[in-house]
């Protein structure tokens, strides 16, 4: 029986004025990952936090930091970004020229190194890299506001993607992102994905439905 989806809250979609609460909430409903969507203004249209907030963030959670860097430029944050205490820095292979390079400096600075593609940036853009890669993210909806619709066209990708990992001799998440809840959830998960990223599927309802929204995401 394969192992069931890790979940990874979206907190673009929690409560800003009470983020910390919020992060521990997700922590204690079951949360695998805590993701955080960076976004500059300029590479998507959205604006979001910086390296400040993520080291705030740090103390309320011992999970894993699922930090998504939306930015480009990319390279000169991955350093803040490291050591603001995100263990995986996922970039976009649209955001530079460069992404062998700042794959390895992500690994050099001891975190995870992630590769997120664009609805439209297709499943080989990341096979050169697959090397360096601990995770590979693939937006079902374009970057840049949560509470999107699902792109069903992207399960296609994610199956391209989970046939060229099985072919890897490490493991690499295969995580998707963007219209995640309980009815494309599954269709995710048969298609390959094994973490899922929801914003507001997760913390519709406040707190006290969190624990149920990430039950009802995992299919149990």
């Amino acid at each position: 029986m394969a192992e069931p989806a890790l979940i990874a809250p979206s907190i673009l979609s929690a409560d800003f004025a009470r983020l910390g609460e919020e992060v521990r909430a997700i922590d204690a409903a079951g949360a695998d990952y805590i993701h955080i969507d960076v976004m500059d203004g300029h590479f998507v249209p959205n604006l979001t936090i910086g390296p400040g907030v993520v080291k705030a963030l740090r103390p309320h959670s011992a999970k894993t930091f699922d930090v998504h860097l939306m930015i480009a430029p990319v390279d000169p944050f991955v350093d803040a970004f490291a050591e603001a205490g995100a263990d995986i820095v996922t970039v976009h292979a649209e955001a530079g020229p460069h992404l062998h390079r700042t794959l390895q400096r992500i690994g050099d600075l001891g975190c995870k190194a992630g590769v997120s593609l664009n609805p439209g940036t297709p499943a080989a853009a990341v096979e050169p890299v697959l090397d360096l890669v601990d995770l590979i993210l693939v937006m079902s909806v374009n970057p840049g506001f949560g509470g999107q619709s699902f792109i069903a066209s992207q399960l296609d990708k994610l199956r391209t993607l989970r046939t060229m990992i099985a072919a890897q001799d490490r493991p690499i998440d295969l995580e998707v992102d963007g219209g995640i809840n309980a009815e494309t959830a599954p269709l995710a998960i048969a298609a390959g994905a094994n973490v899922l990223v929801a914003g507001t599927a997760v913390f519709q309802g406040g707190p006290d439905r969190y624990a149920a929204n990430i039950r009802r995401l995992r299919g149990s």
